[in-house]
């Protein structure tokens, strides 16, 4: 007989879980929250579905490379003048935008594809056409959480939270596209997709926002994108776990473009064992993204940084020497894990230190490590595997992301002591004297 929770027990528990949901209490963010959960389970089919129906055209790694280089170069490119662009305009509004824009893209993808008229070209420019919207989507979304959760004290929860949700769908929408494109044909995954922007856009104009700020008296836009440059990598912190982001996403997130390869040419299986491999890693991911929202405190996140993407170089190498189904779907629990942990710990400590009236440039600056370093990583994978094979390609990534781990451990101590003063000016560490200055002496300056 299965024993019930004493008192104390259930008490503890209650408070974990209070902890872990703290962000939900704001209506806003509950209603951003549920639209996301459905709309990117969603995402996640349709970029399953994507890469199995170019691998099914084609069948180059090549051609899976291309398509995800015309995804994230835009966001490379135009994500510095949209964060501008989101420290001036209403973020709310051009997160609406974005979300119609992405609706209208799906819908011309499962048009093409359900009438069977589609081509290769045909998924490169709606691709690319999905990249040059989420070029603007993504600093103007990661800058709105801090409006919809009226602040800056559940930030990090929020972020964490948004994380679990990102990868949850990551989990449960991969494995719904294997079952679809197995039985239906991608088609109806691409459809499904176009549906459920209805849930986030529906949730976005539910929400009662505050109007904008006004824009008067604002500087050119080319002015205030080299004060948002300068500002970021004027300060050591913030340029450090930039260039992080940057070579993880660069030379090691490239493996997710190679996973039909693995699916189908190194386990010998079909679009169900690609559906299964990509919820592997999202299971993994949601787990970091649970144990960050669990978490009380930005403190330690440097070091979460270290393990995660040390745990996330290591997963890959493992995976690249795997030749069974089972054994590289536990190791892709591992890299998801890895990954999510690094990504979301960089994220939640840069919206922490940053000035609110610089969050949309820095949070562009993320884009771009984090988005606009996949189209070049994405590119010299699959040119790479067709030279060396995916196996080899994984494990060359694998090695060098461990290397950025290691070479990040080695400046984390000097980089705390610069944080600690705004830790403390911020009340996350109680003020004690010290001989570092002033916080208002290390901020970075504008």
């Amino acid at each position: 007989m299965q024993r019930k929770p004493s008192g104390p027990e259930a008490a503890a528990t209650s408070a974990v879980l209070s902890r872990t949901l703290r962000a939900l209490r704001h209506r806003n963010f509950r209603l951003y929250f549920t639209g996301q959960a459905i709309s990117i389970t969603g995402t996640w089919m349709q970029q399953v579905a994507m890469s199995w129906l170019v691998y099914r055209l084609t069948g180059s790694s090549v051609a899976l490379g291309l398509v995800a280089f015309a995804s994230n170069l835009p966001s490379f490119l135009l994500a510095p003048f949209a964060g501008v662009l989101a420290d001036r305009w209403s973020r709310y509004r051009m997160v609406v935008t974005t979300q119609v824009l992405s609706l209208l893209q799906a819908s011309v993808l499962a048009t093409l594809v359900l009438t069977g008229v589609v081509e290769v070209w045909h998924v490169i420019a709606l691709a690319a056409f999905l990249g040059t919207v989420n070029g603007f989507d993504v600093p103007a979304r990661q800058s709105l959480l801090v409006e919809l959760v009226n602040g800056p004290e559940d930030l990090a929860n929020a972020i964490a939270l948004n994380s679990s949700m990102f990868n949850g769908a990551r989990m449960v929408g991969p494995a719904i596209a294997g079952v679809l494109i197995g039985v239906a044909g991608e088609g109806l995954a691409f459809a499904l997709n176009a549906a459920s922007y209805v849930a986030v856009i529906g949730g976005l104009l539910s929400m009662d926002v505050p109007p904008p700020r006004p824009a008067e008296g604002r500087p050119p836009v080319l002015r205030t994108l080299a004060e948002g440059f300068r500002y970021a990598f004027g300060f050591p912190p913030i340029r450090a776990i930039l260039i992080v982001l940057a070579l993880v996403s660069l030379l090691g997130m490239p493996y997710t473009v190679l996973l039909p390869v693995f699916a189908t040419e190194v386990l010998g299986g079909g679009p169900h064992t690609l559906g299964f491999l990509v919820s592997a890693a999202g299971l993994g991911a949601l787990s970091a993204a649970l144990y960050l929202a669990s978490r009380s405190t930005v403190r330690g996140l440097g070091r979460v940084i270290v393990v995660a993407a040390s745990l996330f170089g290591a997963g890959l190498v493992a995976f690249a020497l795997s030749r069974t189904t089972w054994l590289s779907l536990g190791l892709l629990l591992v890299t998801g894990f890895g990954v999510m942990a690094t990504t979301a710990s960089i994220n939640t400590v840069l919206q922490t230190i940053v000035d609110d009236d610089k969050r949309g440039r820095v949070m562009s600056l993320y884009t771009m490590a984090f988005m606009g370093m996949a189209p070049f990583g994405g590119l010299l994978a699959g040119t790479l595997a067709s030279r060396i094979g995916a196996p080899g390609t994984v494990l060359l990534g694998g090695v060098a992301t461990l290397a950025t781990a290691l070479a990040f451990a080695y400046r984390l101590p000097s980089l705390r002591e610069d944080v600690l003063p705004i830790y403390r000016r911020l009340g996350i560490i109680p003020e004690v004297a010290t001989g570092l200055g002033t916080a208002t002496e290390l901020r970075p300056r504008g």
